[in-house]
């Protein structure tokens, strides 16, 4: 999707690896947009999370249930007229589909980041399962989106308030 084809969506979802900023992006978002904030970690099953915590990397039978917590709560939203925000790693084509599946106008905002980074950021956070080992596969599993994608690339390696600022300032002037 090219920015100026970026409008104010009543659903976003900040994409990326572990450590690219989706949380910090999130909730900054949606503070800006007056949208409901969905930290999708919080939604893995315990065995997603225990898997996580011993350096396992999740199959994509592992990550179904997980998406689809967290389309149904980005529906829930939509549905009552609340826009939502929700930081979800959403690596796959295939997973940001079925993201789509509950909410067809999902915009998905990519944060690019170089995988030191990732790993450096991971490495240094404190009280989360993911360990920084799991970078890696999240890289090899990562498909970027594409030009035919509902989706904004961004660099993450940005000032949050920047990166926020930017993508208000898109849908602002799409809207």
């Amino acid at each position: 999707m090219q920015r100026d084809a970026v409008r104010s969506a009543p659903a976003v979802v900040v994409m990326g690896v572990a450590g690219c900023g989706k949380s910090a992006v999130g909730e900054a978002l949606a503070a800006a947009l007056g949208a409901i904030f969905v930290e999708g970690d919080r939604l893995h099953p315990p065995e997603n999370v225990a898997r996580m915590g011993r350096g396992e990397p999740l199959t994509d039978a592992l990550r179904e249930g997980w998406l689809d917590a967290i389309g149904r709560r980005i529906a829930g939203s939509v549905g009552e007229g609340q826009g939502v925000v929700a930081a979800c790693s959403a690596l796959k084509r295939s997973y940001r589909e079925r993201l789509r599946g509950f909410c067809q106008d999902i915009v998905f905002l990519y944060l690019e980041i170089d995988p030191a980074t990732a790993k450096q950021r991971v490495g240094s956070r404190k009280g989360h399962f993911m360990p920084a080992s799991l970078v890696d596969s999240q890289f090899a599993t990562l498909e970027a989106p594409a030009a035919d994608e509902n989706a904004l690339t961004l660099d993450a390696t940005r000032p949050v308030a920047d990166i926020v600022g930017d993508v208000v300032s898109l849908f602002e002037a799409n809207s």
